[in-house]
């Protein structure tokens, strides 16, 4: 069994916050601006988002360069839905992916899906309340370029 993971949340002023992990690496995550000034840090919410795309993009990397492909560019670009109501809880998250390398549309999306469905904790843990949906293609070079049609 793994050690328990631990984190630090220390505020700053306002509704600024710096999360903290053992190794000493932060994240800076602000409230809503209408209790205090907030506009330099990630929405916990956003937050959630970069977790999801940065937990399966690792999964994606692994999938890939296990499969002995070069990757010139993984981008996932996040849009989730939520409800109306209070708690305003994600309803339904979709994932864009834009991959660039030497592989295939198919390969990407192969692994996208056993990311999405096998590997990763964070759509594991929404999983049965959030609907997820994804998307794959492939650009023409590195973060930046334009994608392909």
């Amino acid at each position: 069994m793994a050690p328990p993971m631990k984190v630090t949340l220390e505020r700053l002023h306002g509704a600024q916050y710096r999360g903290t992990n053992d190794a000493g690496r932060s994240i800076l995550l602000s409230g809503p601006p209408d209790i205090g000034p907030s506009d330099d840090g990630v929405r916990p919410m956003q937050a959630l988002l970069l977790s999801l795309a940065s937990c399966s993009a690792v999964d994606v990397q692994l999938i890939l360069e296990k499969g002995r492909h070069r990757i010139d560019r993984l981008e996932v670009q996040v849009e989730g839905t939520r409800a109306d109501a209070i708690p305003a809880v994600f309803t339904a998250i979709h994932l864009r992916w834009i991959g660039a390398g030497d592989f295939s549309l198919d390969k990407l999306e192969r692994a996208v899906a056993l990311s999405m469905e096998k590997y990763c904790s964070v759509s594991h843990m929404l999983r049965g309340s959030v609907a997820f949906t994804t998307t794959c293609e492939l650009s023409d070079g590195p973060a930046g370029s334009p994608a392909s049609e």
